[in-house]
């Protein structure tokens, strides 16, 4: 169901919203009408980015909007997503847009967003008119799908646990006529050993969510998702204020879930497959121990050298399950390391790939629906600090370099068979309320990957 109001068909008592830069305002203010034009000079508007002027009609009542964008072509593709909050309630369309008229609407539908959960929070009552040319119903289903992703990062882990995480995965499925199955108990110890030893020490049981959908034949497209309900650090343990935003760990399973929404409801014609291994990293009696040699469903041994790297463990296990059948494209998205955001920051996830042309795809991709990644390098030499003496590899290189790289080279040892693995590694979380993306959970790379995913198959169907 809809998080926040759907987009409306055209209407003539929708109130106009004119974008105007500092270039075009002159003549624009020139052509106002007299009583509009001497309010907006009373008002103080200035053309500048995120201003707003509300101005009346004849009889007084609201008649247009001014708001202050970019010159030259630098808008926000998102910047529309300021008005919802600044906006009397009421339905509204918008004229001379300097960008994507469908960015604008996202970033319209993504700012009504509001988690309701614990208190009411009502959305804005400022309502959009579809601008002409969107596809209405198709960016009702991308904010649909990020709203669901966000309601999982911003759920506290009491009432997210893998039982939760599963119940969403298979509600996912049944809307959808997709297939879901769940490993747990004696075949997840047995079969994934990497994932039951990360979340053994929790009383809430770990598992393997495997949700497969669409038509045999097509091509096989995998999305893991890292479900860590919450991290402790498990031994190794975290201080406290690094465990502030930890119900966030297991954003890569919402985003692996909103992108897969957005597949099925667009009809691609792949064959989806979504592998989620959640867990909680607990601290306790059966929690696994820094030097632990543990076996993975590759076959590799891996040396334990700290449990607060506990993501890229369960990613292991569910990579070499997509490898099983060489899929076509491996998508693995995980809160994986704190390298990558001392490098990229919280909002540019860092982006892993040996196929260079995907690469560039990903990259052009995320800049033109406004989700971008940033490349970073599986430089080969760095893999050697993973060595271990006892065991095929050691899960973390035990010095304060290159941290997102070897956890992305890691990774790459369990899904050699994959015709393209991309990692990302992201940060799940809006710290600050910026246009179309509310401070909290976020879905980062969700849209990238269905838009292209979308460009690269939907003219198969």
């Amino acid at each position: 169901m809809p998080r926040v109001t759907t987009l409306l068909p055209a209407t003539e008592d929708a109130i106009p919203i004119r974008c105007v830069d500092a270039v075009g305002w002159p003549a624009l203010q020139a052509e106002l009408p007299p009583l509009a034009a001497a309010f907006a000079t009373a008002s103080g508007f200035e053309a500048k980015p995120g201003r707003t002027a509300l101005l009346p009609g004849p009889d007084g009542a609201l008649a247009l909007v001014l708001y202050g964008v970019e010159a030259g072509g630098r808008a926000d593709p998102f910047a529309v997503g300021r008005l919802p909050e600044a906006l009397p309630e009421g339905t509204y369309r918008l004229e001379n847009l300097p960008g994507d008229p469908a960015l604008a609407a996202l970033a319209w539908r993504l700012s009504g967003y509001r988690f309701g959960r614990y208190r009411e929070r009502p959305s804005p009552g400022a309502r959009l008119v579809a601008p002409e040319g969107v596809d209405a119903a198709e960016i009702d289903r991308i904010a649909d799908a990020v709203a669901a992703g966000r309601d999982l990062v911003n759920t506290p882990a009491n009432d997210l646990g893998p039982a939760e995480i599963e119940a969403a995965s298979r509600a996912l499925a049944e809307r959808f006529g997709a297939t879901c199955r769940v490993i747990a108990g004696e075949a997840l110890e047995q079969g994934f050993p990497l994932i039951a030893a990360v979340g053994r020490a929790s009383p809430r049981a770990p598992r393997l969510v495997d949700l497969t959908w669409g038509d045999t034949d097509a091509p096989r497209v995998t999305l893991v998702g890292k479900g860590v309900v919450f991290d402790t650090g498990g031994l190794d343990i975290k201080p406290s204020a690094a465990m502030l935003l930890m119900k966030k760990d297991m954003a890569g399973a919402a985003v692996a879930l909103a992108a897969a929404e957005m597949v099925m409801g667009a009809g691609l014609p792949i064959r989806l497959r979504v592998l989620v291994p959640t867990v909680e990293n607990a601290v306790a009696g059966e929690a696994f121990r820094p030097g632990d040699v543990l076996a993975s469903r590759r076959g590799l041994t891996v040396e334990i050298g700290n449990t607060d790297a506990e993501g890229r463990l369960i990613l292991a296990d569910a990579l070499a399950l997509a490898d099983e059948e060489a899929p076509e494209l491996v998508f693995d998205f995980a809160t994986l390391t704190g390298a990558a955001r001392v490098a990229l920051g919280p909002d540019l996830p860092a982006l892993f790939t040996e196929d260079d042309a995907l690469a560039a795809d990903l990259t052009a991709t995320g800049l033109s629906v406004n989700d971008p990644v940033w490349r970073m390098p599986l430089w080969a030499p760095y893999a050697a600090l993973l060595d271990s003496k006892i065991a095929d590899l050691n899960n973390v290189s035990g010095g304060p370099f290159a941290g997102a790289v070897t956890a992305a080279l890691f990774l790459r040892r369990f899904a050699p068979a994959a015709k393209a693995h991309v990692h990302l590694d992201l940060y799940g979380w809006n710290p600050s309320t910026k246009p179309g993306r509310p401070e909290g959970g976020e879905v980062q790379t969700a849209r990238l990957v269905y838009a292209l995913l979308k460009s690269r198959y939907a003219a198969r169907g």
